[in-house]
């Protein structure tokens, strides 16, 4: 069954063809997935289906075999509905070709009202500055953009991103997601970078090969999620800026390794900018007399918030150490990565006896985060 699939966030989306296992049990591997199926209701009149298979081979240039398999998709028992989207199409400027195309990748077009359904689609895209050319040529590669409500559609690729419309999907995006697919990356983990970030496709394949081999060569596993976050890092960034934040790491006395060590546990810590890695390194080193070589293996502590975060928690450890209800040793993970909940349990309410104005200062020094988020508003 090829199924389009089509992926949404606040970044630009973007759609892809995926030939997935007809068995509908299969799909439930694709959660987080918007899947566009449209199927009509199948008619026990072989006369209908004749009348489709001839329509389609005789008016809409389809072969013999294309009729026979899309008719057990689309039904229709007068020509006005598939006649009608022919000529909608048409008169957008799109050839007989490349309508036909359309129809072949998508012939549940031919069951919708193109004024109410296909129009606004279109004028859409024409209401973003893409020129009829523009729209002949996005359609074409990604049909299945139709299917999208306006609402979900490009809003935000066209505010964000504008360049999408003039992209050579075929070239870029296509290629790209094969060049993944030929070092066995699953599937489910293409689409789930594509609904994320999107952007990360937006490359010349040749230079996106070059990275999907960096990442190889780090050691990272192409059938585990990582590998693709590693590829959104790579991506992300140029070589200069790359080699800037290695450098910021080295300053706080990470080797090679330790570096390595961090990304390969979370690539996300070669994303944050030089600032944010400065701040919560000298947080660590000087505020809290840590040991930089500390935070490699647990380089999530990295991304957490310094004022939402960080620095109120560690109020909290301030006063219990002060006071000797916690060992020196505490675990950062338990403090800084716990859920708020565990955080409270277990550094906060274990302690109301022998600490009862605990919970103030917490909520103080929570409170003096979002007073200074106030102010930078």
């Amino acid at each position: 069954m090829m199924v389009m699939v089509g992926f949404l966030r606040r970044s630009p989306p973007l759609l892809v063809k995926f030939t997935l296992p007809s068995s509908s049990s299969k799909l439930q591997h694709f959660p987080f997935l918007h899947f566009c199926f449209f199927c009509t209701a199948s008619s026990s009149s072989s006369k209908q289906h004749s009348f489709t298979v001839s329509h389609l081979v005789n008016s809409c240039g389809f072969s013999h075999q294309e009729a026979l398999s899309t008719s057990k998709i689309v039904h229709f028992e007068t020509p006005e509905k598939p006649d009608s989207v022919f000529a909608f199409f048409s008169g957008h400027g799109f050839s007989e070709s490349q309508t036909s195309k359309i129809i072949r990748t998508q012939p549940q077009l031919l069951g919708f009202n193109p004024e109410k359904s296909l129009l606004p689609k279109l004028q859409f895209f024409y209401s973003k500055g893409a020129s009829k050319s523009d729209v002949v040529r996005i359609l074409v590669s990604t049909p299945a953009i139709l299917f999208l409500s306006i609402r979900r559609m490009a809003i935000d690729a066209v505010k964000h991103f504008p360049r999408v419309l003039l992209f050579d999907l075929g070239t870029y995006v296509e290629s790209n997601i094969k060049a993944m697919q030929e070092v066995e990356v699953p599937r489910s983990n293409i689409a789930t970078l594509l609904r994320l970030q999107p952007r990360a496709f937006m490359v010349r394949p040749d230079k996106f090969k070059e990275i999907l081999e960096e990442v190889k060569e780090l050691g990272f596993d192409p059938s585990k999620f990582k590998f693709v976050q590693a590829v959104h890092a790579m991506r992300a960034m140029s070589k200069s800026t790359w080699k800037r934040k290695i450098e910021v790491y080295k300053q706080w006395g990470w080797s090679e390794d330790e570096i390595r060590l961090a990304f390969s546990k979370s690539p996300c810590c070669m994303m944050l900018s030089e600032d944010k890695i400065m701040a919560t390194m000298d947080f660590f080193f000087n505020k809290m007399g840590k040991k930089s070589s500390l935070i490699a293996p647990r380089p999530l502590l990295l991304s957490l918030s310094l004022e939402k975060r960080m620095i109120p928690r560690y109020s909290v450890v301030q006063f219990l150490l002060s006071k000797g209800l916690i060992d020196k040793d505490f675990s950062l993970t338990a403090v800084f990565q716990s859920t708020e909940k565990k955080f409270l349990q277990k550094f906060v309410n274990a302690y109301k006896e022998e600490a009862p104005q605990l919970l103030n200062l917490y909520q103080k020094k929570v409170g003096d985060s979002k007073n200074q988020d106030c102010l930078r508003e």
